[in-house]
C-alpha cells in the first residue's frame, strides 16, 4: 500500500507542479515513437515507429512524422509542407509547442 502511494506521488509530483521539462534529440523520439495520445477534444494519435502516425477524431487522417534536432516534425497529405514543435513533458502530459507559441497538450493513454 506505502508503495502504491509513493509511486502515485511521484507520478502525479510533477503534474501538481506544473514542472514542464523541455525535450531534446532521442528524448523527443522516445516520448512519441510507439505511443499514444489523447487530446483534451478526446482525438486519439498513435505515432508508429516507421514514421506512420494516426491522427482519429473521430474521422481517421494518416500523417508522417519524424525528429528534426530538438523538435517533433508532422506532415498531413495532401500537404507536402513540414510544421515542428517543441516537445516538453510533464507526467503523463506531452505539450507541444508550435513557433508561434500555440500549445497542444496530450495524455498518454497507453500507459494508464
Amino acid at each position: 500500500m506505502l508503495g502504491r502511494l509513493c509511486m502515485w506521488l511521484l507520478l502525479a509530483g510533477p503534474a501538481v507542479a506544473g514542472d514542464w521539462h523541455v525535450l531534446q534529440g532521442d528524448a523527443v523520439r522516445a516520448a512519441l515513437e510507439s505511443r499514444v495520445l489523447r487530446y483534451a477534444d478526446g482525438a486519439v494519435q498513435n505515432f508508429f515507429a516507421d514514421g506512420r502516425t494516426l491522427y482519429e477524431a473521430p474521422d481517421a487522417s494518416w500523417g508522417r512524422w519524424r525528429i528534426e534536432g530538438d523538435r517533433f516534425c508532422s506532415v498531413w497529405p495532401p500537404s507536402d509542407r513540414w510544421e515542428c514543435y517543441g516537445v516538453e513533458q510533464n507526467g503523463l502530459d506531452i505539450r507541444f509547442v508550435s513557433a508561434g507559441g500555440s500549445v497542444t497538450v496530450g495524455r498518454y493513454i497507453d500507459l494508464n
